[in-house]
């Protein structure tokens, strides 16, 4: 899907519930979902199914708007079932659960390359029935419903987070590091923006892309395989070099510092921001101090208004601000609160987005 936005299949308002059918072999996560997303009176759950063929031949009766949808399943796994529900549903939303080990971190990633939409983590112990219960809806009600947020003209929109625009310093000046932001729909947008920048790009590159541990590191070596650039998951100590892309790794902030003429990463397990760690907020002030206005940062599809307060911290130093358009954004959370901020000096499409960040870096 490369990143851009499905609509929504039909015009949920906050009043309507959201229709889900959930997908899993398993009878015992079937009732766990059953359970956890019955406590939200705004999601109803239209059916379950033990495997994709079922799944398939229900979805025109049910007419869901999500499938939740495992990957492991007899008759039809959860891979081909995605493959059908996005020719024959292009429009339905679709979540994943994948295990939190490397097998299902890859598999994952090939599902958001199919068209998945988002994706949760299901531990390979579940525990007890409450801490699974806590752990599903704190992950999967917040997933479902972020599709289904109303949507306000920008020009009404309020941020997450009041603030107010900071006072530009200077001209706009050449950048000398490029920082993206990214959360839902990341991946894809990230395979549309990374290969298509030039191997001779004079700047180095950091992103934070909410995502667990082995998810970004895997993450790092497809963008490689598919890049003239190299990139890296995110090591202690790794020195920002010209051309350079540095994923931030899973379960970790990842900061700059600087060492003499050297600029190097520092990685550490300080308090989640925004429920997030790695944080865009984060990275962002940590590059405010370094890089200052001599900074481009990028804010990408993704939920929640991570980024943010980092954004507002690099503008003050007189840094650039490109944000992702709504029509292109899986979701238009991060990028619309830096939007409705005023903290945007551009809001494009993402296929305007890596030219724009080689015009402001190599003009």
């Amino acid at each position: 899907m490369n990143g851009v936005a499905r609509t929504v299949p039909r015009n949920t308002s906050v009043a309507e519930r959201i229709r889900v059918l959930i997908v899993d072999d398993s009878l015992v996560i079937r009732h766990l979902i059953r359970e956890a997303l019955g406590s939200d009176p705004r999601i109803e759950i239209v059916g379950a199914e033990a495997n994709g063929a079922a799944a398939l031949a229900r979805i025109p009766e049910t007419k869901p708007d999500v499938v939740t949808l495992d990957v492991e399943m007899p008759v039809m796994d959860g891979l081909e079932t995605l493959r059908q529900i996005r020719k024959l549903h292009p429009k339905l939303r679709t979540i994943m659960f994948s295990t939190v080990t490397g097998r299902g971190a890859s598999i994952t990633l090939e599902a958001l390359a199919l068209g998945a939409d988002d994706y949760v983590t299901k531990a390979a112990n579940a525990g007890s029935l409450d801490k699974s219960l806590y752990s599903l809806r704190s992950e999967l009600i917040p997933k479902i419903k972020q599709f289904f947020a109303p949507v306000a003209p920008l020009a009404k929109l309020q941020p997450p987070v009041v603030i107010q625009p900071p006072k530009f310093v200077g001209p706009r000046t050449k950048p000398d590091i490029v920082v993206i932001g990214v959360s839902t729909g990341g991946p894809n947008a990230l395979r549309s923006v990374i290969p298509k920048l030039p191997a001779n790009l004079p700047v180095p590159v950091i992103i934070v892309q909410h995502m667990p541990p082995m998810f970004t590191r895997l993450l790092a070596e497809r963008l490689d395989a598919d890049s003239s650039l190299k990139v890296r998951e995110a090591e202690d100590g790794m020195e920002l070099q010209p051309g350079l892309v540095i994923v931030a790794r899973g379960d970790h902030h990842l900061r700059l510092r600087r060492s003499g003429t050297a600029v190097l990463t520092v990685l550490d397990q300080g308090p989640h921001e925004n429920s997030c760690r790695p944080s865009v907020d984060v990275l962002f002030r940590s590059v405010a101090e370094i890089h200052g206005k001599h900074t481009l940062a990028v804010m990408l599809t993704g939920m929640g208004s991570d980024g943010l307060l980092g954004t507002r911290a690099l503008k003050i130093t007189g840094a650039t601000s490109l944000v992702q358009d709504e029509a292109s954004s899986v979701v238009w959370g991060m990028p619309g609160a830096v939007a409705a901020a005023g903290l945007a000096d551009q809001i494009l499409a993402l296929d305007r987005i890596p030219a724009e960040i080689v015009r402001l870096s190599m003009d």
